[in-house]
């Protein structure tokens, strides 16, 4: 049998938007550090829905990928009322795991903060025990968006 292996040159992303809400900034009005992994997650979840592979569809077959490992780079800030755009960057590997990159720009379209967020598959049925091979519903998700060759 051939052994299926990831496309290099394949990168699959999405952008989506967040508006600043007040309660995420600090007395000088930017917003706190850490409401940077939040934006993460905004767009995380954005791109799930979009393809295909969002936590509802790791739920439905019995898994959870909680974070395991988190950085941000922060450039300029954000400000109440700013709107932010999130792009979100599916960085793949052949280990059994989920690694995501992110740019979120201001409307000026300045770089604002750069991070990366890596997760891993632990089975819900059981007893959370960690995969250490890649669950078939992703596998089956990652030939469906050109990651695996046939």
């Amino acid at each position: 049998m051939k052994r299926k292996t990831p496309s290099k040159s394949k990168e699959i992303t999405h952008t989506s938007q967040v508006r600043v809400r007040f309660v995420e900034t600090d007395p000088l009005g930017i917003v706190w550090h850490g409401n940077y992994i939040q934006y993460f997650e905004d767009g995380r979840e954005a791109f799930g829905r979009h393809h295909g592979i969002s936590y509802l569809d790791q739920k439905k077959y019995g898994f959870a990928t909680p974070i395991v490992k988190s950085s941000t780079d922060h450039k300029l800030p954000l400000r109440y009322g700013d709107i932010a755009t999130i792009k979100t960057i599916y960085v793949d590997s052949l280990a059994a795991k989920m690694v995501f990159r992110y740019e979120i720009y201001n409307q000026n379209e300045d770089l604002v903060c750069t991070g990366e967020t890596i997760q891993v598959f632990v089975d819900k049925i059981g007893e959370g025990d960690l995969w250490l091979n890649l669950p078939s519903f992703f596998k089956d998700w990652k030939q469906n968006v050109g990651l695996l060759d046939e």
